[in-house]
C-alpha cells in the first residue's frame, strides 16, 4: 500500500520513521508492505534530509494528490485554510485519507465524512485527539456496547504542564508559561492551548462520538488559564483540590453539556494526579463504568503512532464499514447543547474583602437568601502584613446563572475591594 505524507515536519517526521523502522512489525500485522512512496512539502531541504531517497520528493501537494502512485493521503499541514482543499481533493480522487487535524475535524468535518462516505473511502483522525492515546478507537469501537455518560478529560499537555509548575515549583503563570516554551512545549504563540480553544476542538470531537451528536464546536463554552494564580491553586490544595484545565461533556436525556474551563478535583482522583505534559480521558460508560486513558498527548512518535495505526486499519480494510463517528448517519441526532448558565456545578470563590465584624454574617446571608448552602469555608488568619485576609469557599452544587447573581451581590458589597474569583468544581463520582 503507498502512502502519500503531505507535510514532514514534527509529525510527518515521526510517522516516516515508524513505517521505516517498525516495516517488518506491520507487515506481520497486516500482510502487506506499506512504503512512503511520495512526500510534499515546501521546506524541500528538510524533506530530503529526513527522506534522503526512499521517496519521491516535491513541493506540490497536488501532484502528490493525483498520482497513481498514491493510495493514502496523510495530511499533516494542521490548520483549516489550505489543509481543507488538499483533504477535499485526495478524497475527491478517491484516495483514503488519515490526518491529525483536529481544528479541521472540529469545524469542517461533517462535510469532510460526508465526502469520504461518498467516495467509499476512509477519513481517519485517530492522532487528532490526545495524541498517542487511542481515545477515538476506545469511543467508537472498544466501548461500542456502552452507553457513554460521560467524557472528561485533560487533553492539553501545555496547560497541564503550566499547572503542574504554578503547583510543583510555585511558579507564576507568565514563568511557568515561558519554561514551556523553552522546553518545546508550548508554541511562540500559545493562544490556542492557553485559551482552551485547543482543548475545545478535541471535546468537540469526542462529544461527537460518545453521544452520536452532530460535531458543533460552536456551541463549546471555552476559558483558558490565562486568569489562573499561584494562590487559587494553593488555596485549591488546601481544600483537598487540585485544577486542571477540563474538557468535559456530559449527556442528559436530550441535552449536552460542552464546556473547556480550569476546574477543582478532589486529589485522590487519578485524574487529578496526572502532572506535566500528560494527557488523560476518563469516559463513563453505563456499563463498564470509569475507564481512564493515560498517556503522551503530543509529540513526534506518540502522535505518529496514532497516524499510523490509522494506516494500518486502512491496509486491513478493517474500518471502511465502521461508522467515522461511531454511528450510522440516520442515528447522529441533534441534542440541545446546555448554555453554561444552566450547568450545575459546585464552584469556588475566592473573595477579596475589608475584613470587619459582621462580614462573615454578610456574605452567609447572601448565600442563604438565594437558598444555597456553603460547603466549606477558610477565612486566612489577621497578620501584621496581611490586615484584610482572602476568604475562600465551596458551595453546593447548583446552576451558574445562581453563582453569578450571589457573586454579583458579594461584589455590590461596601467591603468588597476587587472581582471574585470562580472556578468550577468537578467531583467525577
Amino acid at each position: 500500500m503507498k502512502v502519500g505524507l503531505i507535510g514532514i515536519g514534527t509529525v510527518g517526521g515521526g510517522t516516516f520513521k515508524i513505517l521505516k523502522e517498525n516495516a517488518q512489525e506491520i507487515f506481520k500485522k497486516t500482510g502487506k508492505k506499506i512504503e512512503i512512496t511520495m512526500v510534499a512539502d515546501t521546506n524541500l531541504a528538510l524533506a530530503k534530509k529526513i527522506v534522503k531517497d526512499e521517496a519521491i520528493i516535491t513541493s506540490d501537494a497536488k501532484a502528490l494528490i493525483e498520482s497513481k502512485n498514491v493510495d493514502v493521503v496523510v495530511e499533516l499541514v494542521g490548520g483549516v485554510g489550505i489543509s481543507k482543499e488538499f483533504v477535499i481533493e485526495a478524497l475527491g480522487n478517491k484516495k483514503h485519507v488519515v490526518t491529525a487535524n483536529k481544528a479541521l475535524i472540529a469545524i469542517h468535518g461533517e462535510e469532510l465524512i460526508r465526502l469520504a462516505k461518498k467516495n467509499n473511502v476512509i477519513f481517519a483522525y485517530e492522532a487528532a485527539v490526545a495524541g498517542g492515546i487511542p481515545i477515538i478507537k476506545a469511543l467508537r469501537e472498544g466501548l461500542a456496547a456502552n452507553k457513554i455518560e460521560w467524557v472528561v478529560g485533560i487533553i492539553n499537555g501545555t496547560t497541564n504542564y503550566i499547572l503542574t509548575e504554578m503547583k510543583e515549583n510555585n511558579l507564576s503563570f507568565d514563568v511557568a508559561l515561558k519554561q514551556a516554551q523553552e522546553l518545546g512545549f508550548a508554541e511562540a504563540d500559545p493562544t490556542f492551548d492557553i485559551e482552551g480553544v485547543d482543548a475545545a476542538h478535541k471535546i468537540t470531537i469526542l462529544a461527537s462520538l460518545a453521544f452520536g451528536i452532530p460535531i458543533n464546536f460552536d456551541s463549546v463554552y471555552i476559558e483558558g488559564i490565562t486568569k489562573l494564580t499561584q494562590k487559587d491553586i494553593a488555596y485549591a490544595e488546601e481544600l483537598g483540590y487540585r485544577i486542571k484545565l477540563l474538557a468535559i461533556t456530559k449527556v442528559n436525556n436530550d441535552e449536552v453539556e460542552l464546556r473547556v474551563h480550569p476546574t477543582l478535583i478532589p486529589e485522590n482522583r487519578l485524574v487529578a494526579n496526572v502532572n506535566g505534559p500528560m494527557n488523560a480521558i476518563l469516559v463513563k460508560g453505563n456499563m463498564v463504568g470509569p475507564t481512564l486513558y493515560y498517556g503522551a498527548g503530543a509529540g513526534a512518535e506518540a502522535t505518529a503512532s496514532a497516524v499510523v495505526a490509522d494506516i494500518i486499519d486502512i491496509a486491513r480494510e478493517a474500518t471502511l464499514n465502521i461508522p467515522t463517528l461511531g454511528y450510522i448517519d440516520e442515528q447522529i441526532l441533534s441534542k440541545k447543547v446546555l448554555n453554561i448558565t444552566n450547568v450545575r456545578s459546585e464552584f469556588y470563590l475566592r473573595l477579596s474583602m475589608t475584613n470587619k465584624a459582621g462580614l462573615l454574617a454578610q456574605i452567609t446571608k447572601i448565600f442563604a437568601n438565594n437558598d444555597v448552602s456553603i460547603d466549606a469555608m477558610v477565612h486566612k488568619e489577621v497578620s501584621d502584613s496581611h490586615r484584610d485576609p482572602d476568604i475562600f469557599l465551596i458551595t453546593s452544587k447548583i446552576e451558574e446563572k445562581i453563582i453569578n447573581k450571589i457573586i454579583q451581590e458579594l461584589e455590590s458589597l461596601p467591603e468588597n475591594k476587587d472581582k471574585i474569583i470562580k472556578i468550577r468544581v468537578e467531583e467525577l463520582n
